[in-house]
């Protein structure tokens, strides 16, 4: 069974991008298009929350966002739009675990946490990756195989 911890491995050279809770929408959307990512984990780095994960800001939020307050969203600090409970996963947790989680939660971004502490983001994407990596693996496999019993044959 292939764990948080086995995925965020196979993306060894991604980095966690953060922004502050009191940037603004305009900063994450700046930050998105620049680093060519759908959301960014948002901290409360010297606030009353000390240094912890207080929610993750997505394009779908930047949508939301632009729907509900109109021309006002770019300066809107991501404080104010963050959903409360944030939504989080863990290095020894399944791949199973993380999509029920986002199906459940309707997210597409998790962070991963050790000891409350950010270690990872595990996405919609990255769980695509995986499952088509296993198909392709399992459609290569008996490919394989024969291909094996044949040389075998030959000999």
């Amino acid at each position: 069974m292939m764990t948080v911890d086995d995925m965020l491995r196979a993306k060894r050279d991604t980095r966690i991008i953060t922004l502050r809770m009191h940037e603004t929408v305009a900063d994450a959307v700046l930050v998105m298009k620049r680093e060519n990512i759908s959301s960014v984990i948002v901290k409360d780095v010297c606030g009353t929350e000390g240094n912890t994960v207080v929610g993750v800001f997505s394009e779908r939020d930047v949508t939301r966002a632009v729907l509900e307050h109109g021309a006002n969203t770019p300066k809107m600090v991501l404080a104010s739009l963050l959903k409360r409970d944030v939504i989080s996963c863990a290095l020894a947790d399944s791949v199973e675990t993380v999509l029920r989680l986002m199906v459940e939660h309707q997210v597409r971004h998790l962070p991963v946490m050790q000891e409350h502490s950010l270690v990872g983001v595990i996405s919609a994407t990255d769980l695509m990756r995986h499952y088509l990596k296993e198909e392709e693996e399992a459609l290569r496999e008996p490919v394989t195989a024969g291909m094996e019993a044949g040389l075998a044959a030959l000999r």
